[in-house]
């Protein structure tokens, strides 16, 4: 998705975008992600991800070492243009598995409607994109019934 949409994504470094894309999920690659229905109540999530990181990549030069933890940092943070729009990207595409994936018959589609609303309304793009994948949803909800006609 950062690449599909890296034009239309005023006054950001792609490449930063794209490593910390990368990143992110690497701090996941040893327990795995957190479901986004469960993240709250996971208080230990973002130690656990930092602790593997700095695990995964105690064997590299210290320089690499530092700009990967640094990056890692930064997505956490999400203060930058380069971390809110990776933040936005990340919730949109979870949505995304959602609407599309092979969910169990009492999946809570009316969750993803107000999951990440804070990272995705950032940009008049996350917020043109979020209409479109809410509209998805809600269609997903109404046949689930867990929204009125």
């Amino acid at each position: 998705m950062a690449m599909v949409f890296a034009d239309q994504m005023e006054a950001i470094n792609v490449l930063k975008v794209l490593k910390l894309c990368i990143i992110h999920d690497l701090g996941e690659a040893i327990h795995g992600d957190i479901p986004a229905i469960h993240q709250d109540q996971n208080l230990d999530k973002t130690k656990r991800e930092r602790d593997d990181l700095k695990s995964l990549t105690k064997s590299l030069p210290i320089s690499l070492r530092e700009e990967i933890l640094s990056l890692w940092e930064e997505y956490e943070r999400g203060q930058t243009p380069e971390a809110k729009s990776v933040k936005a990207l990340d919730k949109l595409e979870t949505i995304i598995q959602h609407n599309q994936g092979a969910n169990p018959e009492d999946f809570n589609y009316a969750f993803n409607l107000s999951y990440g609303k804070k990272h995705t309304d950032a940009t008049a793009l996350f917020k043109k994109l979020r209409v479109l994948i809410d509209e998805e949803t809600k269609c997903h909800a109404l046949k689930s019934r867990q929204l009125p006609n």
